[in-house]
C-alpha cells in the first residue's frame, strides 16, 4: 500500500462529500464538475494556498505541521477517528518503508497477558493485532468465537470471517455495522503502517474475494473501536446482547484486549453461564480425546 495513494484517495474523498453549503460557502450555478468541494475552496477553509493544498492532495503530507492538520480537518469537517487518521498518515509519511515494516503487528502475546485472561472467568475476552487476528482468548472467549475458529486459517482473523464466512451473516445480529466496523478498523492500521505485507496480503485476498469488502475499502471510511454493544447470534446458545470494552496493551503496541460483559440479571448473563457450561465440556471432551490417543 502506497503512503501516497492513501493520502490523495482519503482527502479526495472526504473533500468529495461536503456540499459548499453545508461548509458555509456559496453555491455558484449548478454546473460544477466535481462533487463535493473544490480543491481551492478547501484550501480558503483552511487557510492555505491553493497549490500547498494540492501538493498536500498528491500524497506530500511528510513534515505537514500540527497546526495545519488541524485546520484541514476542520476544513474538511473530519470526525475524531479521521482526524487521528490523518495525523497517522502524515507521520507514516515520514517514516521509511524499512523502519515501518519493523512495526508490523505482533501475532503473538506473552504468557502473562495470557495469563490475565484465564484469569477472568467469567467475561469473554480476546487479545486481537491490527490486522483483527485472534492471538489469544480465555476459555470463554474461544467459546464466544467458536463460529470464527472453525477457519482452519491461523491465526483465526474476525475479517475472515466477516466477509469470508456465510456463517457471520447469522452470527452478527447487525452484519452491515459489523463489516463498516471491520473495515475501518483495517484502514485505520492502513493509515498507520501501509507496508505491513500481511495486512496488504489480507487486503489483496478480501477485496478478491468480496466485493462487499472490496466497496468498503474504497470508501476510505475510518472506525475508533472503544466501547459499545454488541448483538451476536451464538450457534448455541442463542442471542447474546453484550457489552464491549477495549484496553489497549502499552507494553505490546498494536494489542488489544477485548472484554465483553452482560447487563445483570439479564437474558444474556444466563446465556453466557450456559455457555460456559459448553465451553467447560467441550474442553474436557477435548482433553479426554488428546490424552486417550497419545504421540
Amino acid at each position: 500500500m502506497d503512503n501516497r495513494d492513501e493520502i490523495k484517495d482519503f482527502l479526495a474523498s472526504r473533500r468529495a462529500r461536503i456540499t459548499p453549503q453545508e461548509a458555509g460557502l456559496p453555491a455558484y450555478g449548478t454546473n460544477r464538475r466535481v462533487p463535493g468541494l473544490r480543491r481551492e475552496e478547501v484550501a480558503m477553509l483552511a487557510g492555505v494556498s491553493v497549490d500547498y493544498y494540492t501538493r498536500l492532495e498528491r500524497g506530500n503530507l511528510a513534515g505537514v505541521s500540527d497546526s495545519v492538520l488541524a485546520s484541514l480537518a476542520s476544513a474538511l469537517q473530519l470526525d475524531e477517528a479521521e482526524r487521528v487518521h490523518l495525523r497517522n498518515l502524515a507521520r507514516a509519511a515520514g517514516t521509511s518503508p524499512a523502519t515501518a515494516r519493523r512495526r508490523a503487528a505482533p501475532t503473538r502475546v506473552r504468557p502473562s497477558i495470557q495469563a490475565v485472561l484465564d484469569a477472568m472467568t467469567g467475561a469473554p475476552a480476546a487479545v486481537r493485532n491490527d490486522r483483527l487476528d485472534l492471538l489469544a482468548t480465555n476459555r470463554l472467549g474461544r467459546a464466544l468465537y467458536a463460529p470464527t475458529f472453525r477457519d482452519p486459517v491461523r491465526p483465526a482473523n474476525n475479517a475472515r470471517f466477516t466477509f469470508l464466512d456465510p456463517a457471520a451473516r447469522d452470527f452478527w445480529d447487525d452484519w452491515e455495522r459489523a463489516a463498516d466496523d471491520t473495515v475501518g478498523i483495517l484502514r485505520g492500521f492502513a493509515g498507520r503502517n501501509p507496508y505491513d505485507k500481511a495486512l496488504t496480503d489480507l487486503v489483496g485476498e478480501l477485496s478478491t474475494r468480496s466485493e462487499e469488502f472490496r466497496t468498503r475499502w474504497a470508501a476510505h471510511n475510518v472506525r475508533l473501536h472503544r466501547t459499545g454493544r454488541k448483538v451476536v447470534h451464538h450457534p448455541v446458545v442463542g442471542r447474546l446482547e453484550l457489552v464491549y470494552d477495549t484496553l489497549q496493551l502499552p507494553a505490546d503496541p498494536g494489542l488489544t484486549m477485548l472484554v465483553y460483559t452482560a447487563d445483570p440479571g439479564s437474558p444474556t448473563a444466563d446465556n453466557l453461564t450456559l455457555l460456559a457450561s459448553w465451553a467447560a465440556t467441550l474442553e474436557a471432551e477435548t482433553t479426554t480425546a488428546t490424552v486417550a490417543t497419545p504421540d
